[in-house]
């Protein structure tokens, strides 16, 4: 194969294929978005301290320009504008991340504990009316996670008052109540 024909099939790949990677003992895979997108979701999960292969199995990440970012258990959408922002989105790309360890390693018990860690009145969506964002324990939780391990002026997840989501425990406190919630956990990685 000539030189040029090589490199073209590289480009294609690389716009057409997902990309596969392990950021801090991670697993995932990343479709949709441009190369840059789906750099700066790397990135953001590389930015963080946090061992993501806490979480198990492959994390589907879809980059899909125009939606709300979220997470369901094994996947993640992540809006492609907000990606376009670059730094500033790690921290969304953090706190979606860490959505997945609630979904696969917390039970009852774990969420009862940070429920009253964080000082919130739901732990996520459900059966109660829709509430704001920041009462949820899942919201807070995941906020916290992402600016625990990622104690950055850049980090979107920073908090500037007492009232924000991420703003309910120490850093250090909640790393320490995170670490030894998931050392007893009952849902345990794969290896």
């Amino acid at each position: 194969m000539s030189r040029t024909r090589a490199t073209a099939a590289a480009v294609v790949a690389a716009f057409v294929l997902p990309a596969a990677a392990h950021a801090a003992g991670g697993s995932y895979v990343v479709d949709g978005g441009t190369p840059a997108e789906r750099r700066t979701v790397v990135a953001g999960l590389n930015a963080s301290s946090f061992d993501w292969s806490a979480v198990p199995g492959v994390i589907a990440i879809h980059v899909v320009r125009g939606t709300d970012s979220y997470s369901v258990p094994g996947a993640i959408w992540l809006d492609a504008d907000l990606l376009d922002a670059g730094t500033f989105a790690w921290g969304v790309v953090q706190h979606e991340y860490a959505h997945q360890v609630d979904y696969l390693r917390f039970d009852g018990q774990i969420r009862s504990r940070f429920l009253e860690l964080l000082g919130a009145s739901e732990w996520c969506y459900g059966a109660a009316p829709v509430l704001d964002h920041a009462v949820y324990g899942c919201e807070r939780c995941a906020s916290t996670l992402a600016w625990s391990y990622w104690q950055s002026p850049e980090n979107c997840m920073r908090p500037t008052s007492a009232s924000d989501e991420s703003a309910a425990m120490s850093p250090r406190r909640f790393r320490a109540a995170l670490e030894f919630a998931l050392a007893r956990s009952v849902k345990k990685p794969r290896r």
